[in-house]
């Protein structure tokens, strides 16, 4: 019920998503750097604190959060990613360093591995550590001997690799300029690009779920992508979120993105897993909408109990038209609408309209 932000000279903040619609901070730990990253495992935050390396925060209660030990790496933490009794800290231009977590009131440095760039990012996966290098792309490091660790592949993307994020064969890589790259790297030692998608912002962080890859793209928003196709990614979705989107974590239904200026900000995308047409009932307000075929572009909607309020969202997740529905039979005009898929949603249930 919680999201942990990395809030740079604020360090990290414990704000209650419990309720989405009314998110509230409960707790925070000033760390002594500047908060760039973090991962959570058990009742640990593990921060990337830029100059001041890893710090391990004590969580298991949210309200009074406490540092309990810390490393201080050679170069700029700005990514971790913790898997077993390690963490592996994306140290800029130290590149990628291995610190045992077991004790973790004495973490300790037992391996690393100096990649040719500018390290920002880190996932790892099986026996793997995907590096997101900066200007040298995607770095692949065997780590399955923690203590030494070593590159066995890499793919030099074409901008600048901020983020990484890695799901079945293939890594996602936030590239910058040059937007979502897709990485098969069904063969580490020989990992190549299928697919792309260019986005208008600035690829800074990116979350797969399903088949949609979830980018914080800086000046663009969060943008949607659909990766059910590898080798042809598109977007289906985005918001121009009021800040610069510099990462985002996704889940259940909502995307939680780091918006810098514009503090967390919360999404619902309502793009996928809506039932689609047909009829869509309340058991305590018997309402019924029937959404098509839909004559003269009006929807019928037929509330025989009772006055409820619903709206319509367009495929991006705006709302476009609030309705206020009274008793009986209503028909909701939409000529001013564009055809495309709608969505009409009231009292945490939802229905996909196709508007033509």
């Amino acid at each position: 019920s919680y999201a942990y932000v990395a809030d740079e000279g604020s360090g990290l903040r414990i704000i209650d998503v419990s309720n989405p619609q009314s998110p509230n901070e409960v707790g925070y730990f000033d760390t002594p750097g500047l908060a760039y990253g973090v991962y959570v495992s058990d009742s640990y935050a593990y921060v990337a604190d830029e100059g001041s390396g890893l710090r391990i925060i004590d969580v298991s209660n949210p309200q009074s959060p406490n540092d309990v030990g810390y490393f201080d790496t050679p170069g700029l933490a700005y990514g971790v990613y913790v898997s077993d009794s390690y963490a592996y800290v994306a140290d800029e231009g130290s590149g990628l360093r291995v610190i045992d977590v077991s004790n973790p009131q004495s973490p300790n440095e037992v391996g690393y591995f100096d990649t040719p760039g500018y390290a920002y990012g880190v996932y790892v996966s099986g026996s793997y550590a995907y590096v997101a290098d900066g200007g040298s792309g995607l770095r692949v490091i065997d780590v399955s001997n923690p203590q030494s660790p070593n590159e066995v592949g890499y793919f030099d993307t074409p901008g600048s690799a901020y983020g990484v994020y890695v799901s079945g064969s293939y890594a996602y890589v936030a590239d910058g300029g040059s937007g979502l790259r897709v990485i098969d790297v069904s063969n580490p030692q020989s990992p190549n690009e299928v697919g792309y998608y260019a986005t208008p912002g600035l690829a800074r962080g990116v979350y797969v779920s399903g088949s949609n890859a979830y980018l914080a793209d800086r000046n663009g928003g969060l943008r949607i992508i659909d990766v059910s196709n590898p080798q042809n990614p598109n977007e289906v979705g985005y918001y121009d979120t009021p800040g610069w989107a510099l990462g985002v974590y996704v889940s259940g239904p909502y995307a939680y993105v780091a918006d810098e200026d514009g503090g967390l900000q919360i999404y619902r995308f309502y793009g996928a897993g809506v039932r689609e047409n047909g009829k869509l009932e309340w058991a305590n307000r018997g309402l019924r909408i029937v959404s098509n075929p839909i004559k003269d572009k009006t929807i019928l909607i037929n509330n025989p109990d009772m006055p409820i309020n619903i709206s319509l969202y367009n495929s991006l997740g705006n709302k476009v038209k609030s309705l206020r529905l009274n008793q009986g039979n209503n028909l909701i005009p939409v000529k001013e609408l564009p055809g495309g898929i709608y969505f009409l949603r009231g009292e945490g249930r939802e229905i996909k309209v196709t508007i033509p």
